[in-house]
């Protein structure tokens, strides 16, 4: 019998997740537990953190600053911002360190690795969920009705997750090689927040380098959600697509990344 390596995209396995199905499940619940346990208020950090951010960044930005807001009150303008971004910016910090720390089970038993980054990203939907029951009763508060568009707040949710595992699937690969992945990942979201439009609007970057910012894909996300939520100006077609197209660029290599590099984590972590 010879045995030789497959190839192409048999060789991703992509077959084993479906199979695996229900352990994705259980790895996604051990992370929503773990990552409350030992909690005096448990879930309600989900609402705590945009909300205290939305704060201070309308001291900052909108009294201080005079950041301008398009006609949208200036808390409902960056909160519905920092839902996107916290469930990316999160999600990516825990993705980032799940396979390192999932080490024990890793160097033991075969399952496939992939599951381990997906489940801490798709774990973050339970805090986007809650924090966008909180968002739903601001717009009352302030009186801000949903439009048609709000139908729309699905695909930009999708398109958040595409973003997320893509960058989820090269830095947890990365991290179990490098540490240094982990210890440079706050520095990095600290900036890449600040290049993408949450507490600023879209309309303050001039036009001559708005190809340039559209490359960043969360900037299409952002401006996803205030149009379906906000009824801002929604985003155009063709900076639209190119974000998409970097997300399924990222995605794509990512998995193959990981995928290439997860023979070696049982000797390397």
């Amino acid at each position: 019998m010879v045995i030789e390596p497959s190839r192409g995209w048999a060789s991703l396995r992509l077959w084993d997740l479906w199979k695996y199905r229900e352990l994705l499940y259980f790895l996604v619940w051990r992370d929503v537990k773990v990552r409350y346990s030992q909690t005096a208020i448990g879930v309600a950090w989900a609402v705590i953190q945009p909300l205290a951010t939305t704060i201070v960044l309308t001291v900052i930005f909108s009294h201080f600053g005079r950041f301008p807001s398009d006609g949208t009150p200036y808390p409902i303008f960056s909160f519905t911002a920092l839902l996107a971004w916290n469930f990316f910016a999160n999600g990516l910090g825990r993705g980032a360190i799940s396979v390192a720390n999932s080490a024990p089970v890793i160097s033991k038993i075969y399952f496939p690795r992939l599951l381990v980054p997906i489940a801490a990203a798709v774990a973050m939907v339970v805090d986007l969920v809650i924090a966008f029951a909180v968002l739903l009763g601001m717009m009352v508060w302030f009186g801000i009705k949903l439009t048609p568009a709000m139908l729309t707040l699905p695909l930009f949710v999708l398109l958040d997750l595409l973003v997320l595992l893509g960058f989820v699937f090269w830095l947890s690969a990365l991290n179990v090689k490098y540490r240094d992945v982990s210890h440079a990942l706050p520095l990095l979201l600290q900036l890449w927040m600040y290049a993408t439009p949450v507490v600023y609007p879209l309309s303050v970057v001039p036009a001559k380098w708005q190809l340039l910012y559209n490359l960043n894909p969360m900037v299409g996300v952002v401006q996803g959600f205030r149009w379906a939520l906000l009824g801002q100006a929604s985003p155009q077609l063709a900076f639209l697509t190119l974000n998409v197209a970097v997300a399924l660029v990222g995605l794509l290599s990512g998995l193959v990344y990981f995928t290439r590099t997860e023979r070696t984590f049982a000797d390397v972590i």
